[in-house]
């Protein structure tokens, strides 16, 4: 199982991006996926994330700015970032919940994509 992640880069603050992430390999389904970010000399904190029902969580820091969905056709997991702001700026990393077979659920981590939001 692999989650790949993608659409990070630089923006100016008050601007917007779009990260997609993306399970392939041995699944049978996905319960919660969900985005972290790490700042430089921080700890990885849960920005948001989503159950399988559409439940949705989100960090107060980026409540009505970031929207989580996914398309569980495509097994794909997406973050709508609006109104950045430079202390956004970090690794962000997804990760999902992931049903094999027989039942065994593991956590998966994408490879992380860079957020640059300049002042």
């Amino acid at each position: 199982v692999q989650l790949q992640a993608s659409g990070g880069g630089l923006v100016q603050a008050g601007g917007s991006l779009r990260l997609s992430c993306a399970a392939s390999g041995s699944i049978f389904s996905i319960n919660g996926m969900g985005w972290y970010r790490q700042a430089p000399g921080k700890q990885r904190e849960l920005v948001a994330d989503i159950t399988s029902g559409d439940s949705t969580n989100y960090a107060d820091s980026v409540k009505g700015r970031f929207t989580i969905s996914r398309d569980n056709a495509k097994n794909t997991v997406y973050l709508q970032m609006n109104s950045l702001k430079p202390e956004d700026t970090a690794v962000y990393y997804c990760n999902g919940r992931i049903v094999r077979r027989f039942g065994v659920v593991q956590d998966y981590w994408g490879q992380g994509t860079q957020v640059t939001v300049s002042s």
